[in-house]
């Protein structure tokens, strides 16, 4: 099944002339059926959900993000890629570091960010959803919204004629994501093989790792108490996702087990914004989810934590959150560069300049190569 194309195109009687004109052919069948990292262009597209991104274009914006790292922070360099650019930075729901990371990390790139708080800004209220995609869309080069609903991201992608970036909605968090694989890229050195463990919610956060992870050859399990599972059908496609990239998907309970030979350690709030009302409840469901040292007693040896902030004792507790062993404060900053390294993808053509990240790669897709090569050239 691996050679389903048409080969009709050799078989020709003439091979003379011909035998380079089809090595040229098959050289960009290949490039255009597996991607390289200098080949993905990014350039005007949205980025409301991982499931959209596939893992060669999800390489390029964490290469970027980790060049812009080395450039900026760790070379003093001025790097104005976004110079004479603006952003409209919709926030339905406050935050500390989406806000921050933007803010900065948009100016460090020579660009301007406009911040809209809910009193600046009415989605669909004083003005139509439409009329506000529309008009932003002649005032700044990007939208960035951090949503209630991820139907209004979905809205104003429509509408609008410039990219459109989801902050945070009910449905996902892909730029934490984002963050996030940034910070075991930068740990481990590469995450193909990784195994990741969500223990606590099954929110956003994790539907954004659930649409990517597979992708990168990440395995995931997650432990969530009963009536917290993620939604059904993001669970649904995560499940084709694992069989399709030959990865482990595991929905558990017990977060000893999901822990257990687990590279890194994972959770979030329990009590997200707008639901206060429920804080009671959830405590006492979420009793026993707690991250400690003896959780961390069962995962790999080289285990990690991370968690998105802001944190609560009841969700980790000190030992862990503060050890050697969290990369909570990497995590934030990270936040920042992945941000930019984002906006530069979707709005410049720029090539980065440190040597690309080690991503592993699967073996057969250069052997589909090679042996199509040989078969060409025994014609």
């Amino acid at each position: 099944c691996i050679f389903m194309m048409d080969f009709s195109y050799f078989k020709i009687e003439n091979l003379g002339q011909e035998k380079d004109k089809r090595i040229k052919y098959i050289h960009e069948w290949h490039r255009n059926k597996f991607p390289t990292l200098d080949s993905v262009n990014l350039e005007g597209r949205s980025f409301l959900t991982l499931k959209d991104f596939n893992a060669e274009e999800i390489k390029p914006i964490l290469w970027v993000s980790a060049d812009l790292k080395h450039r900026i922070k760790h070379r003093g360099e001025y790097v104005p890629l976004l110079q004479g650019k603006s952003i409209a930075m919709i926030f339905e729901k406050r935050s500390t570091r989406t806000r921050m990371a933007t803010e900065t990390g948009f100016s460090l790139l020579g660009g301007h960010p406009c911040f809209l708080t809910p009193q600046d800004i009415h989605l669909g209220v004083n003005e139509s959803t439409t009329d506000t995609a529309r008009v932003l869309s002649g005032l700044a080069d990007v939208v960035l919204a951090r949503v209630y609903s991820h139907s209004s991201l979905e809205h104003l992608d429509i509408d609008a004629s410039i990219p459109v970036i989801n902050g945070l909605s009910d449905l996902y968090h892909p730029i934490q994501v984002l963050a996030d694989l940034s910070t075991l890229q930068e740990h481990y050195g590469s995450l193909k093989g990784l195994t990741l463990a969500w223990i606590g919610d099954g929110n956003n956060v994790l539907h954004s790792f659930m649409m990517s992870l597979a992708k990168l050859g990440v395995n995931l399990k997650v432990a969530t108490p009963k009536g917290y599972e993620p939604d059904a059908n993001v669970t649904q496609e995560a499940q084709l996702l694992s069989k399709q990239f030959g990865t482990k998907l595991q929905f558990l309970m017990d977060p000893m087990e999901a822990a257990r030979h687990s590279s890194v350690l994972v959770t979030d709030t329990w009590v997200s914004m707008g639901q206060e009302e429920e804080k009671k409840k959830r405590l006492k469901d979420f009793h026993g989810y707690q991250i400690t040292m003896q959780t961390g007693s069962v995962a790999a040896p080289d285990w990690t934590f991370l968690h998105c902030l802001p944190r609560k004792a009841e969700e980790v507790d000190d030992e862990v959150f503060y050890s050697p062993r969290s990369l909570v404060f990497t995590e934030a900053e990270n936040h920042k560069w992945t941000i930019m390294g984002l906006m530069v993808c979707i709005l410049t053509d720029y090539t980065p300049q440190i040597p690309k990240l080690k991503f592993k790669k699967n073996m057969w897709e250069k052997d589909i190569k090679n042996r199509i090569l040989s078969s060409v050239c025994h014609l």
